[in-house]
């Protein structure tokens, strides 16, 4: 590697030597690949030869095939490859000159008119060629050269340059986060900026990045949800709002969890749970409509339906199915510990009742919920921001939807009784004197906001990440992230 960067800082000496500016301020480009063979893909020879179509064109090399005096080359725009072809009788001698400087890797511009060859392939007659940039370090080995999970993720610039199934998904990613901001925009809703750092962490159960404020000299933590935030306009009378943006979670990283990742939440006023089900399949419906048509996917070699309506089950009745543990077993503290203890022995006792419900579901019956699925009528005790059920109020008015064993979404009828919401916060602090230390925080801002009286309300999250990790068929949330956290060499 040493010895191809001396050689390759060698030739950008010969080419200043030459006269050349190595690094230009800017190629006026005329098309970009996608659009030539969008274009031009179909015309026979002799239409180029009549038409005399001239185009200007620039990439990166990453193919050179040297015949004497001609050569064949592959440019990469980014997105897809062209093939040019440059002949010494048909350029000047100090851009042949140029060209033997050449190494793969090197941005060029270059002009000149299409054709095909005899293969039909469709490529730039050089007349003019552009140096643009030297690369100073060779491109992995073909397309054979960076499979190393651990290269892609740290040199993601060249996984993009050798690796068409990377672009492909960051591809999808933006289209999918587009098809989601329209279907909000088409339903009236406006998109909205909260904090990105909060004086109290709140809106997840979760752990919090802290970080210090020099000139308040106050501690802030990376917000974990936006919900406080969003909830308080809600009070200030917008309606319909959605945010798309980061969160930050101070927890193990794995194939579903980055700490950084983004999520959109979304809320309406004078609607409930039930509405947001519906509408979440909606989402879903617009989302399979754009990127896989016949709603089929295939995810970790098992193939099921995106189609709606989706299946809706309750999540302490599926416990007491996947688990077998009786349902006033479940209900008893003492009784489940003594379940978790016989059943689940390699486990740490959570601290909590509500850990420990949460850990029963996450055992028996996550990995399970392969085909869209709303689990709804979470317990009390582990939703202290749902408003309480209407049909038992150890329960509230919450579901999550799982596909393929993951968590995507998480809504319910949002909590606006401020009286009940101090008391779940101040339950919150209880567990976490437990040994809970994801548990909610008492937010008196956000108490205050409410006491000035907040309609019904529904709201929900999505994770970004792990939509694009379904409709890419992709198994772990750091192909679908383009920097993830990683240990530093």
């Amino acid at each position: 590697m040493e010895e191809q960067f001396e050689i390759r800082k060698e030739k950008l000496e010969k080419l200043k030597e030459l006269g050349i500016e190595v690094y230009p301020y800017s190629f006026e480009k005329t098309h970009n690949f996608e659009q030539i063979k969008k274009d031009f893909s179909e015309m026979e020879e002799k239409e180029f030869e009549e038409k005399e179509i001239s185009v200007a064109i620039a990439g990166r090399i990453v193919a050179i095939r040297k015949m004497g005096k001609s050569s064949f080359l592959h440019l990469f725009d980014g997105i897809t490859r062209l093939q040019i072809y440059i002949r010494k009788d048909m350029v000047s001698e100090k851009d042949f000159q140029v060209f033997k400087l050449l190494d793969i890797g090197d941005i060029i511009g270059v002009k000149g008119r299409l054709f095909k060859t005899r293969t039909g392939e469709l490529t730039v007659l050089v007349n003019e060629l552009h140096f643009l940039t030297k690369s100073f370090h060779p491109l992995p080995e073909k397309w054979h050269g960076l499979q190393d999970k651990e290269l892609r993720y740290r040199n993601r610039h060249l996984d993009l340059i050798v690796n068409e199934k990377t672009r492909e998904i960051f591809k999808v990613r933006s289209e999918l986060i587009k098809t989601i901001r329209m279907f909000f925009f088409e339903r009236g809703y406006t998109e909205v900026e909260t904090p990105m750092m909060h004086p109290i962490p709140g809106g997840a159960a979760a752990k919090p990045f802290v970080t210090h404020h020099n000139a308040l000299d106050i501690d802030l933590y990376l917000r974990v949800a936006p919900e406080l935030y969003l909830k308080r306009l809600l009070v200030g009378g917008m309606e319909k709002i959605f945010e798309i943006n980061r969160n930050f979670r101070n927890e193990g990283i794995s194939l579903k969890h980055n700490p950084e990742f983004t999520m959109i939440e979304f809320y309406e006023l004078y609607k409930d749970f039930g509405y947001y089900m519906e509408l979440t399949e909606d989402l879903f419906e617009s989302l399979n409509e754009k990127l896989i048509p016949d709603k089929e996917i295939d995810f970790e070699d098992k193939k099921f339906s995106l189609k709606t309506p989706f299946k809706r089950k309750k999540y302490m009745e599926l416990i007491i199915e996947k688990s077998g543990i009786k349902e006033d077993d479940l209900w008893n503290e003492e009784k489940l510990k003594e379940f978790i203890k016989k059943n689940i022995p390699d486990e740490e006792m959570p601290p909590t009742y509500g850990k420990m419900l949460e850990l029963m579901f996450d055992h028996f019956v996550e990995s399970s919920l392969l085909e869209p699925t709303f689990v709804t009528h979470y317990p009390r005790v582990i939703s202290p921001l749902s408003k309480l059920s209407r049909e038992d109020k150890r329960l509230t008015e919450r579901f999550e939807l799982y596909i393929a064993g993951m968590e995507l979404a998480n809504g319910f009828s949002e909590l606006n009784d401020p009286f009940d919401q101090r008391k779940r916060f101040e339950d919150q602090v209880k567990d976490r004197e437990k040994g809970d230390d994801e548990a909610h925080s008492i937010d008196n801002d956000f108490l205050f906001a409410l006491e000035q009286g907040m309609p019904p309300a529904a709201g929900e999250g999505i994770g970004i990440d792990r939509l694009v990790m379904l409709y890419t068929s992709t198994f772990s949330i750091k192909e679908v992230i383009l920097f993830p956290l990683l240990r530093p060499r």
